[in-house]
């Protein structure tokens, strides 16, 4: 379905994916890459030129923006939120986005990359966008539409809604905020400086898809101090950190508990990150799971594998700390669903089909829900993210767009009466997000 939106949508999609924001979990500094500033600015730049007021970039590397309310009534203020940084995980560096017109199905070919192909056959929801617009990066890097394609909904909602008085909403706070796919989106001050009693981020895939349950979120890094000497001499004296570190990994599950043998509500132990010497080394995991006890239980599993490890060469050092990340949204939302109930609704006035999964991952959401600012995640058509496959549907962009001018005018309405909350059957599948 083609939008009056779609060109706007088009054009800023492919003029933020071309500016280079990965982050840098290893960094200390917020934001962790001086790059984000180059999609930041220019952010809040444009945010000054169409009129948008308070516009500020924080010290900690997040712009936020107001929209003055058209209504009268005591409207509650409310917050859309997308993160400009992209994912360590695949080279972000010289993006060279390619627009596929009225896709009618046949296989894409990448034209920086002859043995890539995206097709039906292997990603499914393609299927679905006939007739659509899709955007693919050129094969050697990864698109960036997470969540690039979140900045270009917020922009062009804020956009629609300074040109368009006569659109009834409440004072709307715009924010972009660094460093989401290293889990420092949310910074500490951020509640205090969104001013917003309700948010929303624009960080979602499939069409419909309104997400109120996510994982929670746990990281561990161990740290590895062996006793190091030269080969030559080292019999009986040299303690090596890599085979305690392999010993680690031996021990810890394979055949279960691991991203690549879990699904649906089942959490994981992900040893994401090795390195070091004979001397020293360390390991980095990310560790998941819907309840709390489990990822508990996954936190003491790693402490116990190190202790055990440890206690078969007490020569070395082993160290291992779990520190907290994010926890599942559903935890407060589920004691106040109007927000995913004002979705569901506008949705509902634009004929879109939504639908609510539990995500295996995390995002800003998460941690402003947790911190006293409910925030479910909504759709923006991503698919394929973190990998050179990305893409995604400027259809399904409009479409996210026209939810979010919704959802302006219904919150905008005099005290929507709040429905009951309430939590929903679970669902038989789960759509993955990486967090």
């Amino acid at each position: 379905m083609k939008s009056q939106f779609d060109q706007e949508l088009e054009e800023r999609l492919l003029r933020y994916v071309k500016i280079d924001t990965q982050a840098d979990e290893a960094s200390k500094t917020s934001p962790s890459t001086a790059k984000q500033f180059d999609l930041l600015k220019p952010l809040q730049e444009e945010l000054k030129a169409l009129g948008a007021q308070d516009v500020k970039l924080t010290e900690y590397g997040a712009v936020i923006a107001t929209i003055p309310a058209t209504v009268k009534n005591d409207a509650p203020v409310i917050a859309f939120l997308a993160h400009v940084d992209t994912a360590p995980a695949f080279n972000g560096t010289d993006v060279k986005p390619v627009v596929h017109r009225n896709y009618q199905g046949d296989v894409i070919q990448f034209p920086d990359a002859s043995d890539l192909t995206l097709s039906p056959d292997n990603s499914p929801y393609l299927a679905t966008k006939i007739g659509d617009d899709i955007v693919t990066a050129s094969g050697k890097t990864l698109l960036g539409a997470d969540d690039k394609a979140g900045v270009a909904i917020v922009m062009v909602l804020a956009r629609h809604l300074l040109q368009n008085k006569n659109i009834a909403h409440g004072a709307i706070r715009i924010c972009f905020t660094p460093d989401e796919e290293i889990g420092r989106g949310v910074h500490k001050n951020l509640p205090d400086d969104l001013q917003a009693v309700f948010a929303y981020t624009l960080d979602g895939s499939a069409l419909g898809d309104i997400v109120y349950e996510t994982f929670s979120a746990d990281k561990a890094t161990v740290q590895i101090q062996g006793v190091s000497i030269h080969p030559s001499i080292a019999k009986d004296k040299l303690v090596n950190a890599l085979h305690l570190a392999a010993k680690i990994t031996d021990t810890l599950p394979h055949i279960t508990l691991t991203p690549e043998t879990t699904s649906d509500r089942q959490g994981f132990i992900h040893l994401y990150h090795i390195a070091g010497t004979a001397a020293q080394a360390e390991m980095r995991f990310i560790l998941r799971d819907f309840e709390m006890d489990q990822l508990n239980a996954q936190g003491a599993l790693i402490h116990q594998v190190c202790a055990t490890i440890q206690a078969t060469e007490p020569r070395a050092k082993i160290t291992c700390e779990v520190t907290p990340q994010y926890r599942n949204m559903r935890y407060w939302l589920e004691n106040d669903m109007r927000p995913v109930e004002l979705a569901r609704q506008a949705c509902e006035k634009l004929g879109i089909e939504h639908f609510s999964l539990p995500v295996r991952g995390g995002t800003d959401g998460s941690r402003l829900t947790e911190m006293g600012v409910p925030t479910p995640n909504l759709f923006t058509g991503m698919q394929n993210i973190h990998g050179p496959l990305e893409y995604v549907s400027i259809q399904d962009m409009a479409r996210a767009t026209e939810m979010c001018i919704q959802l302006a005018e219904l919150w905008g309405n005099a005290a929507p009466e709040a429905p009951h909350a309430r939590q929903e059957p679970r669902a038989e599948t789960i759509q993955d997000l990486v967090g």
